[in-house]
């Protein structure tokens, strides 16, 4: 008996299951007719084309009964091919459903992939006739996760905060303890083993790098490559089939529970500024062939797109469909994934109204005003390729950025560049220079000082130059100026003194990351000694490249105690991460100030400390006694010294306070654990090169 749709209903989007049937509904503002291709159990053949029966406000819909999770399915769109007026329709090429939750496999390179005959004269504007339904991923029918999962869930509060970021696949593919069926899966990632080492370092939430199923180029396919780091999403509902062991849609969503039973949260990396289906010479696989002309931003010639990312195409984040897709996808992630905040990728891209960025644009404001999502966190990347793209700053209250600013102070800071002072300083206290004119808190900035995009920590103190060669076009992608230093030698090197001001210079750094206002973000290994071998834009090295190298924990061990010693001071001394910026203001009583800078003959810091051109020394006096401070919680002074010069300076230690002395928590000059003993106030701290040191408040014996 042949099967037939009923009408079935355009709402909501995508396959969703009853005890009867599924109802399939597919938006496509121009398309002239749609089907539904259903395909065996392997995916391999192709068994029914069904006709949806009705079309409603631009939604294609039908219901079929009988149909159960399980059920593997794609679309063939038809309507225009006509590139010059921005029409790409190929009913020859199977299509992604843009809301499918699973699908069958991974994306693999094809020629036969594009809706043009690749090699013809004519290129984007030729026709291809050749159907690709065999190579290409199927969507899966899946039911509700929630069904099958509960879980409750608290939030960290963002001034408690705590980011790691790590990519899903590469930090379990070398774990010792992790079995090789389970590794770079969402199951690897809740080992038990992998959830203690995150658990024990101290961080509250992972960051993952995109999760979505990954498109692929011609060039990476050709040189046997392929995209890692995941910047080219062909879907924003499914997780990439690599990812996981089973294909259970399920696993990840156990794998989030497993991390919020022990208090850590999942944020997830999304990219909703362009897909992985690149420019016009690009394939077709969802968005393209589903309505080209809605889903992306075209150029007056309708033929090429938009480009504000870098990346060949600009999703169309103005229309209102579009738009509905991304507060689906995200409500989707919140609601049955049961994730907590998004990292969104190239933010700006999406906050843009006639080409400029608008901090009240729809997406910006519908976050902040949808229920479900407007209790998450949201954080920004907050550039993009476009006019006037860099917007550090200027995003609207509620959201949080990440703040290139620290990165590169900090970065230059540290490797002797003289006159900074004052650029550290506001980094310091919570960059109030980028945030506060606005009403937001030190919390709107996202310290870090590595990411996936450039070296990592060790690659920071180890290389001068970038060593991109694997990479395939010609050691000329990724950033030329990193602001690192090798420290006399490019490289690995057994060299005794190098090694050491290496260690002193990651020290250095992690711990003004982690002493600082903001919230902090470490990036995956670096608290044991992760290296790329110098590659700073490592993004199709899906190889021991980029995969975490677990036993480079045991290795670097001194410097992994050093940053879990590190994140307990800062979760057990609120004065380090602060609701408010500090504004030096004195207490109602006694006159003391919540903050005071300070020159190493122990006078407070004037105008002209401030703007001399060789400063490489600061000191901070954060006092516990000020009324903000006890409101905050913490009634300890600290003392924070940075000297990045090439000398010893000695550092005159305040004395203010009778009976008080000076307790030395960290001093970065050894191997990271302080010197003993205590140090009176009006005595001088030997503050040594290049180092940093924290000193706190103590009753003298």
């Amino acid at each position: 008996m042949a099967l037939r749709l009923g009408e079935g209903r355009p709402a909501p989007l995508g396959a969703t299951c009853d005890e009867k049937g599924v109802n399939f509904a597919l938006f496509s503002a121009h398309a002239e007719k749609v089907e539904l291709c259903l395909f065996d159990k392997e995916g391999a053949r192709e068994l029914e084309r069904l006709a949806l029966p009705e079309c409603s406000d631009q939604v294609w819909h039908g219901y079929l009964p009988g149909a159960r999770p399980g059920l593997l399915y794609g679309y063939r769109v038809h309507g225009p091919y006509d590139a010059s007026n921005g029409h790409r329709f190929n009913p020859n090429k199977l299509l992604i459903d843009p809301y499918a939750r699973s699908l069958d496999r991974s994306f693999e390179w094809s020629d036969l992939h594009c809706g043009y005959i690749v090699g013809h004269p004519d290129g984007d504007l030729s026709f291809d006739t050749r159907d690709n339904a065999a190579l290409m991923p199927k969507c899966r029918v899946v039911d509700a996760v929630t069904r099958q999962l509960d879980s409750a869930r608290s939030q960290t509060v963002l001034s408690r905060s705590v980011l790691y970021e790590l990519h899903l696949r590469g930090y379990t593919m070398r774990h010792p303890s992790v079995g090789a069926g389970l590794r770079g899966t969402a199951a690897g990632l809740a080992h038990p083993d992998v959830i203690g080492h995150l658990r024990a370092l101290g961080i509250t939430a992972i960051e993952l790098l995109p999760v979505h199923p990954i498109g692929m180029s011609r060039r990476l396919w050709r040189d046997g490559l392929r995209d890692y780091w995941g910047y080219n999403s062909i879907n924003f509902f499914a997780v990439e089939p690599r990812y996981l062991a089973r294909g259970d849609v399920g696993e990840f969503r156990r794998m989030v529970q497993a991390f919020h039973d022990v208090d850590i949260e999942v944020i997830l990396d999304v990219v909703f500024n362009h897909t992985g289906e690149g420019d016009e010479l690009g394939p077709t696989l969802s968005f393209r062939g589903i309505d080209n002309a809605s889903y992306y931003r075209l150029a007056k010639d309708k033929r090429c797109y938009v480009d504000v990312t870098g990346c060949y195409n600009t999703l169309n984040i103005g229309h209102p469909r579009v738009l509905q897709m991304v507060m689906d996808s995200l409500r989707y992630w919140v609601d049955e994934m049961q994730v907590d905040g998004f990292r969104f990728d190239l933010a700006v891209s999406l906050g843009r109204q006639f080409d400029r960025f608008s901090a009240g644009a729809s997406l910006l404001h519908g976050l902040m005003q949808d229920p479900t999502l407007a209790r998450v966190k949201l954080i920004a990347e907050p550039w993009d390729l476009g006019p006037e793209g860099h917007q550090l700053g200027a995003f609207p209250q509620g959201w949080s950025e990440w703040n290139d600013r620290f990165r590169d102070t900090v970065r230059r800071y540290w490797r002797g560049e003289g006159g900074l002072v004052g650029d550290l300083a506001y980094r310091l206290t919570g960059s109030s220079d980028l945030f506060e004119w606005s009403g937001r808190r030190p919390t709107a900035s996202i310290n870090y000082v590595t990411a996936h995009d450039g070296f990592t920590l060790e690659d920071l103190v180890s290389h001068a130059v970038k060593h991109n060669e694997a990479n395939g076009e010609g050691n000329l992608d990724g950033s030329t100026e990193n602001l690192s230093s090798n420290h006399g030698v490019e490289g690995a090197t057994d060299m005794p003194a190098i090694a050491t001001l290496r260690q002193r210079q990651k020290r250095n750094m992690m711990a003004t990351l982690l002493l600082s206002q903001g919230v902090p973000m470490i990036l995956g290994g670096d608290e044991f000694g992760r290296t790329q071998g110098g590659n700073n834009n490592a993004y199709c090295q899906d190889n021991e490249t980029s995969w975490i190298d677990w036993h480079r924990a045991e290795a670097d061990r001194a410097f992994l105690r050093f940053v879990q010693r590190l994140l307990r001071l800062r979760a057990d001394h609120p004065v380090f991460r602060r609701s408010k910026f500090f504004h030096g203001n004195h207490a109602a009583c006694g006159g003391v100030r919540d903050i005071s800078w300070l020159m190493p003959d122990g006078h407070e810091m004037t105008d002209a400390d401030w703007n001399t051109p060789d400063g490489r020394t600061l000191g901070v006096h954060y006092d516990g006694l000020s009324g903000l401070s006890r409101s905050e919680g913490d009634v300890h002074s600290f003392l924070l010294l940075m000297n990045s010069s090439a000398n010893l300076v000695p550092f005159m230690l305040p004395s203010a306070q009778a009976g008080v002395s000076w307790n030395c928590l960290v001093d970065t000059s050894g191997d990271g654990d302080p010197p003993a003993g205590k140090r009176a106030g009006g005595v001088c701290f030997p503050l040594q090169a290049q180092s940093l040191a924290l000193l706190v408040a103590a009753k003298a014996d």
